[in-house]
């Protein structure tokens, strides 16, 4: 058994000469029995225990985001989950009902094929200026509210606390076959990525990091990850 699949690596420059010299595989045996029970428990119990406390909140956000425009009050749209299985992944809505969404697909290949939206050394990995986006979504993006319904995924099993972001379904489109060694685990509401850069991060970058957390998971490293998160989301870095 591979006891650190960082370091494994398989040498793929002939078939794929897009990809890393060195392919990245991810190991998922540390989530095999009790770790990924002791994951899924834990998850159960932090999620559920949040949508108790947090249910005022909630409450108001929904208020909140019905009196900002019309439309309904989540925004539900398939996401990828383990294994490239297919979810639906819940947020609060924070653009105008119905959009386009011809600009973020035009974002996502800039994203996925190295670009980003400033050409100075302060780049940004996100779609920074969305004509779509309410005048509440904008807040609710930037505090990272509008994710807050991810806690019912949670509930259900489609998501967990730490791990990889899902992607869009279209983005799979764009992705090289290492990309998807990302997708070997359950996603997360929050992860490596949040906690090392967030949008600052370019996307193979965020891929190495998915594919290291999943090399290197333990309950210890979902814990620390999760105390990470809480000063990013209250400093808004990189929320947009």
């Amino acid at each position: 058994m591979k006891e650190d699949a960082v370091a494994y690596s398989a040498v793929v420059e002939d078939v794929l000469p897009s990809a890393p010299t060195l392919y990245l595989v991810a190991d998922t045996s540390r989530l095999n029995g009790w770790g990924g029970s002791l994951k899924r428990l834990l998850d159960i119990v932090l999620a559920g225990g949040a949508v108790l406390v947090l249910s005022p909140l909630l409450l108001v956000l929904a208020l909140l985001v019905r009196r900002s425009s019309p439309g309904p009050v989540f925004f539900v749209q398939e996401r990828i989950g383990k294994n490239s299985q297919p979810f639906p992944f819940y947020k609060f809505r924070t653009m105008v009902h119905k959009s386009d969404d011809a600009i973020h697909r035009q974002f996502a290949a800039m994203f996925i094929n190295g670009g980003s939206q400033h050409s100075s050394t302060d780049k940004v990995y996100k779609l920074t200026e969305d004509p779509r986006v309410t005048g509440i979504g904008r807040w609710l993006r930037k505090t990272s509210l509008d994710e807050l319904p991810q806690l019912f995924n949670i509930l259900r099993g489609e998501m967990s606390l730490v791990g990889p972001r899902p992607p869009i379904a279209y983005e799979l489109d764009l992705y090289q076959p290492w990309h998807h060694e990302r997708l070997r685990i359950t996603p997360g509401l929050t992860g490596l990525w949040q906690v090392s850069g967030r949008s600052n991060v370019p996307f193979e970058e965020m891929v190495r990091l998915d594919i290291h957390y999943i090399n290197s998971w333990s309950l210890g490293q979902d814990v620390r990850i999760m105390f990470k998160t809480v000063p990013v989301v209250l400093r808004g870095t990189g929320g947009y």
